[in-house]
């Protein structure tokens, strides 16, 4: 009896996984919520994973051409995270004014909203691409990097800031899919892109036959041809209706009060992550202080940890999805629960996550052949930041919640806080002034998360953000 007990239910999940995968479930406001959540978790997480392993394997085969390369995707990751707080904070508005749309059955104009937000992130990716190619080496100089690195790795900071466009558009697009329940599709475009990646990393880093190898500014040129096939997927996609959000010819025009609109949420989601974005572009420049090794092991420990936190954004995103169509739907009851359930399978996944990292820490960051110094503050870092999981948890869920339901504005003034009134500081005086040292920088970390997580659980349960317009 328990047998055949433990087979059906096999055979229920492995059914389950399969409609969640393939995007045959659409109704989310309705039904168990336990189900809503476990079809829209499941292919956030796979795209959330696949994205993840894109960047442990883009630093495994960098890696292979020393301490200077590792250090300069590091260095560049940190400029670059300002054009991902671009886009995560126009996602976010999408996301909140697609789910909305879709919860109230306008999927017309959701579909405007889609089209507004592709307007804004093409001018605002060419601005910034401009930039990054012109002033590539003043910007690696800014961070602290050595002449010698600079020389060596500037052209990988030109292509991927440069090509920038293929960031923004992958980001606004995934979060149209989101904001409608087609989170399969999503997911799709994130295997593509980042599959095609791991076969042309190691062609353009290291070359094959007659194809030279360009070191590490292969690794962005086969990183920008990834995203730019999926992008190119994403929009056929759109153009020819297999998703709830469809575009056509009366879709695309300017319409500035949408556009004015998406503009207001998103600058709260745009503010919210630039101020923590900007705080780890500071944590990295003090790490530097360091030298090579510290930024190194750095970089490989934050790529191991992005590998689950990412799939964790997965939990994180479905539980904005469901906040913003339920309501939409005008049953904001049913979205706080989904919210609290989120939250708690969230924080058993990374409870694990945490304990596998601290114990295993040596062997993880020594994968990447990382060595002596670099392998040394790769395990502190990693072992330090982990322990804070529990509570990270919770706060990544319930800020996503505020942004799902259009209310980017509370998480932007905790995120302040947080890390610019706390993080910052914190780090500055623990590595500079005591004898924590290195260590000093990943304890103030802790200590942000931490105080972030309580804050925001304290203001969600106060329930404001069921009134938010958008």
């Amino acid at each position: 009896m328990n047998k055949s007990s433990s087979i059906n239910k096999l055979k229920r999940f492995i059914s389950n996984f399969r409609i969640a995968v393939l995007g045959l479930e659409k109704d989310f406001v309705s039904g168990s919520i336990e189900r809503a959540i476990f079809m829209l978790s499941v292919p956030m997480i796979l795209e959330m994973m696949m994205e993840s392993l894109f960047a442990v394997v883009d630093v495994f085969f960098v890696g292979k051409l020393g301490v200077d390369a590792i250090a300069t995707v590091g260095l560049t990751e940190a400029i670059i995270m300002i054009v991902y707080s671009i886009c995560v904070g126009l996602s976010m508005g999408v996301t909140a004014m697609v789910s909305r749309r879709v919860g109230e059955k306008k999927h017309k104009e959701a579909s405007d909203v889609a089209f507004q937000g592709i307007l804004v992130g093409v001018f605002l990716a060419f601005i910034i691409g401009i930039i990054g190619f012109v002033f590539a080496k003043d910007l690696l100089h800014l961070m602290g990097a050595t002449d010698e690195l600079i020389n060596q790795g500037y052209g990988y900071t030109q292509v991927l800031i440069g090509g920038n466009v293929t960031i923004m558009l992958l980001f606004i697009l995934n979060a149209v899919f989101r904001g409608a329940g087609d989170a399969s599709i999503a997911m799709r475009a994130l295997w593509i892109s980042n599959g095609l990646n791991l076969i042309l990393d190691p062609l353009f880093i290291f070359g094959i036959g007659p194809l030279e190898g360009l070191g590490v500014q292969g690794a962005a040129i086969a990183t920008t041809i990834g995203r730019s096939v999926g992008v190119g997927y994403q929009l056929y996609i759109l153009f020819n209706g297999r998703s709830v959000i469809k575009l056509i010819r009366a879709n695309l025009f300017f319409r500035l009060k949408i556009m004015q609109r998406l503009i207001k949420v998103s600058l709260g989601g745009m503010g919210q992550y630039l101020i923590s974005t900007a705080s780890w572009i500071f944590l990295v420049r003090i790490i530097s202080y360091f030298g090579s090794d510290a930024v190194a092991g750095y970089t490989i420990s934050i790529r191991i940890i992005i590998f689950t936190i990412l799939p964790s954004w997965g939990i994180a995103n479905a539980a904005a999805t469901l906040v913003g169509q339920n309501l939409g739907a005008s049953q904001p009851e049913r979205a706080e629960k989904s919210v609290w359930k989120c939250a708690f399978y969230n924080m058993i996944f990374l409870f694990i996550i945490s304990v596998v990292f601290f114990v295993f820490a040596e062997f993880l960051v020594g994968i990447f052949n990382a060595q002596g110094e670099v392998l040394r503050n790769g395990v502190i870092a990693l072992r330090y930041i982990c322990t804070g999981y529990l509570f990270f948890a919770y706060g990544m869920v319930v800020s996503q919640a505020f942004n799902g339901a259009g209310d980017t504005r509370t998480p932007t003034i905790v995120n302040f806080f947080s890390y610019w009134m706390l993080q910052i500081p914190l780090a500055y005086i623990l590595a500079m002034y005591t004898d924590f040292e290195i260590k000093g920088i990943y304890i103030a970390i802790l200590a942000a998360e931490i105080f972030l997580a309580i804050v925001v659980v304290l203001i969600f349960r106060r329930g404001k953000w069921k009134l938010v317009k958008v």
